[in-house]
């Protein structure tokens, strides 16, 4: 019997796997495939063909409550590694409320650093982004995605999408 998802209970935010980041929401990176439109002889119109393992910029970003020590430190030009861990509850007819692990871990770099704003009792709406040029996503203790932009390696599922790819150029 098939699982229901309902929602992310909650979840943390690290930096390093070790230094937690208190209260924050994440923006995670958007997977836009790098394109081309193809027309011509023998296409009854258009169509546009995506280049297998090749995305767009990929952003992350990080919203605080608060202008902290961890938002600043985290706007210092060097590769950052980002953790997410939280905790999904799903519905098994069954069995009932399930919970299940989701882990998405980052390397990625500062590409802006909002302060934000002062309010008289309100949150500073503090922000960092950063360019991804590293995730990996596991669910419920299977590595469902990775990707690494510059080592050419984009796993989907297990399937190394990249791997003739990568031997075809010689790395």
């Amino acid at each position: 019997m098939k699982k229901t998802d309902q929602i992310l209970t909650n979840f943390t935010a690290w930096e390093d796997a070790v230094n937690w980041l208190g209260v924050v929401d994440v923006e995670l990176p958007n997977f836009e495939a790098l394109s081309e439109t193809l027309k011509g002889a023998g296409i009854a119109g258009e169509s546009t063909a995506p280049v297998i393992g090749h995305f767009g910029a990929q952003t992350t970003k990080i919203n605080w409550r608060t202008l902290s020590t961890d938002a600043t430190k985290l706007a210092e030009p060097k590769v950052h590694a980002l953790d997410f861990r939280g905790n999904q509850q799903l519905f098994d007819p069954l069995k009932g409320y399930v919970n299940q692990e989701v882990v998405v871990k980052t390397r990625c770099v500062p590409l802006n650093f909002t302060p934000g704003k002062f309010a008289v009792a309100s949150a500073t709406e503090t922000a960092n982004e950063f360019e991804t040029h590293y995730i990996k996503i596991i669910i419920g203790g299977k590595t469902t995605i990775e990707f690494d932009k510059f080592n050419f390696v984009y796993k989907v599922n297990g399937k190394d999408m990249m791997e003739e790819v990568r031997k075809n150029l010689g790395l």
